[in-house]
């Protein structure tokens, strides 16, 4: 099966292979996938992260043989952005993004709950994007996934995939930075995630990446004065 390599600072992977498709989700610069198909200017790909399908732009994606893939050692981009320089000049890479040389050495905590709290609130203020899984734009599970992914903790896309793994608590005071918290529509479908941080506070994509409280009720936006996502779980994934 045919392979490659995102060559974009980040593409967005469609439903169809068409412009007004709906994005499932984003592919990095870096990342690697299978290429399934191929019509015109659309390639369908398997993402190998967490096995997501989709479109994509044919001219965003660089074809590979599987013995450089196999060859290929990359690092993680673990700061908010880095410059690299590219064969087309330099690219201004996220978060998240896969390089073939040594990355800038990360600041974070050896905790690993206080370093996973400590890289999401750097994302506080990005843009909501449905499907968006960048440090320019993010869903609520393309937040978690990536904060996560360079904690080197595999999450799967979607929220309610997220939602099957780890232990779940008790009680909200149980609950200690790091853990996932999931949320659920009148019909009972988790819909949102969040990753809980200290005294009961969870931070989220919600419009935008943003801390809020969190009760035995919901997500409480001081803002609007109301609950805005009722609990479901939270779960210990570490």
């Amino acid at each position: 099966m045919n392979k490659g390599i995102c060559i974009v600072t980040v593409a967005p992977v469609r439903a169809e292979n068409s412009d007004k498709a709906e994005i499932v989700t984003e592919i990095l610069f870096g990342e690697s996938a299978d290429i399934l198909e191929v019509e015109k200017n659309w390639t369908k790909i398997k993402m190998h992260y967490d096995g997501y399908e989709g479109w994509m732009d044919t001219k965003q994606i660089k074809p590979v043989s599987d013995e450089d893939l196999a060859k290929r050692k990359v690092t993680l981009i673990t700061e908010d952005f880095s410059s690299v320089l590219t064969n087309d000049g330099k690219t201004l890479l996220s978060i998240g993004s896969e390089v073939e040389f040594p990355a800038v050495a990360s600041r974070r905590s050896h905790d690993i709950r206080e370093s996973i709290a400590l890289t999401a609130k750097e994302f506080l203020n990005v843009p909501y994007l449905w499907g968006g899984k960048s440090f320019f734009a993010v869903d609520c599970s393309g937040f978690t996934q990536l904060v996560y992914k360079i904690h080197d903790i595999k999450l799967p896309r979607d929220t309610y995939q997220q939602a099957e793994i780890g232990e779940p608590l008790t009680f909200v005071e149980e609950s200690q930075p790091g853990d996932l918290a999931f949320f659920e529509n009148p019909e009972g479908k988790i819909i949102h995630v969040g990753i809980m941080l200290e005294n009961q506070k969870i931070i989220h994509a919600s419009g935008k990446v943003r801390i809020d409280t969190l009760d035995s009720t919901g997500i409480f936006n001081k803002e609007m004065n109301s609950h805005t996502h009722k609990l479901r779980v939270i779960k210990n994934v570490l």
